[in-house]
């Protein structure tokens, strides 16, 4: 894991150039990328890009491709694909055949009137990360909801955007929130579902089987601090930070040598 933000190294930017939407631009693609991978990671400000100096392009430029690659699901196809290349260089399929599900309730940042509402069990109010993981614990889709939104219900809601994508999956991990709804719609896909959860009588944590790791995967994401809190307006954009934080991280095992 990285400690801080680095720019793209060559080797790292080949890899993800093949994945944008292809047309003329008349600006840095790479710079770009950069900027938007510097605002995840370190939590600036949009308009404090070019707080420093001329770092970056202005900041309504990022901030206008990182709107248009949201709603294209750029990011989200990046994070795929080299999620992809990353199980590879594991000596495991490219597709994985067992998946786990979580989700993790975050705070909000104030003068956010979207998509938010209280978790009563976690005593949030904010909203709601639902992600499906490999067994490595790198994410395979993620949704943000409401923090009020039952487990099932979003992770029903996941598994309906990105199930096509999972087309050799077999099993997958959960605890007993998954039991109902979510539990009716995979099995019909011929998927299993395995509730895990740790015995009755431990205290404190304790890691569980296969589902550790998508704790593990929350965990990853403390180091970008764009994700401290759920800062963003729209949840689709909530999406977005998620897959960028996981993109550099795969890009950091795919390609760790800097220039």
């Amino acid at each position: 894991m990285q400690i801080q933000f680095n720019e793209l190294t060559d080797a790292q930017w080949l890899l993800i150039l093949p994945l944008l939407p292809k047309r003329k631009r008349k600006h840095n693609l790479r710079a770009i990328m950069n900027a938007i991978f510097y605002l995840n990671r370190t939590g600036v400000q949009w308009r404090n890009l070019n707080s420093g100096g001329d770092v970056f392009p202005y900041w309504q430029i990022v901030y206008y491709y990182f709107r248009l690659w949201t709603k294209l699901r750029v990011f989200e196809h990046i994070d795929f694909e080299l999620v992809k290349k990353e199980r590879e260089r594991q000596s495991k399929m490219p597709e994985p055949s067992a998946n786990a599900i979580d989700s993790q309730s975050i705070k909000i940042a104030p003068f956010i009137p979207d998509d938010k509402g209280v978790d009563g069990n976690k005593k949030i109010n904010g909203r709601k990360r639902h992600i499906i993981t490999d067994t490595l614990g790198l994410i395979l889709g993620v949704t943000v909801t409401a923090a009020n939104v039952h487990d099932g219900v979003g992770g029903s809601t996941l598994f309906n955007r990105i199930g096509a994508k999972l087309t050799d999956v077999k099993c997958i991990f959960a605890d007993a929130a998954y039991g109902g709804k979510f539990r009716e719609l995979i099995e019909k896909k011929g998927i299993e579902l395995e509730i895990a959860a740790k015995p009755e009588s431990a205290k404190g944590f304790v890691p569980v089987k296969i589902r550790w790791v998508v704790e593990r995967t929350f965990g990853w994401m403390n180091f970008y601090r764009r994700l401290a809190k759920d800062y963003e307006r729209k949840v689709q954009s909530s999406e977005s930070m998620i897959h960028l934080a996981q993109i550099q991280i795969v890009l950091s095992r795919l390609s760790p040598k800097q220039n």
